[in-house]
């Protein structure tokens, strides 16, 4: 392949995606597309569009690409592979003042455990430390990405 990606661009895309949605690399031109299930389906279906507003059928048109030229498609890291709550543990396993890394610990028990999580890191004056952890982690998994779908990238 002969496209080469900003890292940056990598990441800025896994932070938006969304649960309807995927995030597609074009191997051919190097530009990440975010097509959502909806525009997906409709262009597989192949329902008409014309009748939409303009920035939809943008939408739709960039989905019948990605239908129709499947092949020149990746699709970038998703939050299943990116295991945030694992992030979120690692991070916590990296405190060393022990009452503050037994509490984040905890934080991240059972349901609601993102919300605590975030709280917790407020409420210690680490959210700096805690998006500058999760930046280097994302940034090594676009790293391992582009490595295993040998995609040049700059930093």
């Amino acid at each position: 392949m002969n496209i080469t990606i900003k890292l940056n661009d990598i990441i800025e895309e896994m932070e938006v995606q969304f649960e309807e949605s995927r995030s597609l690399l074009n191997i051919k031109t190097g530009v990440i597309v975010l097509v959502t299930s909806e525009d997906l389906r409709a262009a597989e279906d192949e329902e008409p569009f014309d009748h939409l507003p303009e920035w939809e059928q943008e939408n739709r048109r960039i989905a019948m690409d990605v239908v129709e030229n499947f092949e020149n498609y990746i699709e970038l890291p998703t939050k299943w592979e990116r295991h945030e709550y694992q992030i979120m543990e690692n991070l916590c396993l990296t405190v060393s003042d022990q009452r503050k890394q037994e509490s984040l610990l905890r934080a991240i028990r059972g349901k609601g455990a993102f919300r605590r999580f975030k709280d917790k890191i407020l409420d210690f004056d680490m959210e700096e430390q805690w998006f500058s952890y999760r930046d280097e982690c994302f940034k090594q998994i676009a790293i391992d990405w582009c490595q295993e779908n040998k995609i040049n990238y700059t930093e």
